[in-house]
């Protein structure tokens, strides 16, 4: 997929836990987890606009297209 996610580098930049990013935008860890690996096929922009409000951060900061 060109599409990458970067969320493990937004949680290092704001000393977060992924559990804790988790539990403050209603996920489980599992699914969490799914998302940072890149296994996920879609997210939800309700969730998006959650991780980055938590994490104070802009989609662009998480999402990142890499052409193939």
């Amino acid at each position: 997929m060109a599409i990458t996610i970067n969320l493990d580098m937004m949680l290092v930049k704001r000393k977060m836990k992924s559990y804790e990013l988790a539990r403050q935008i209603g996920i489980t860890s599992a699914n969490l987890s799914i998302l940072k690996s890149g296994k996920a096929k879609a997210i939800r922009l309700s969730t998006l606009d959650t991780i980055c409000k938590v994490l104070e951060c802009q989609p662009g900061d998480i999402l990142e297209y890499i052409n193939d």
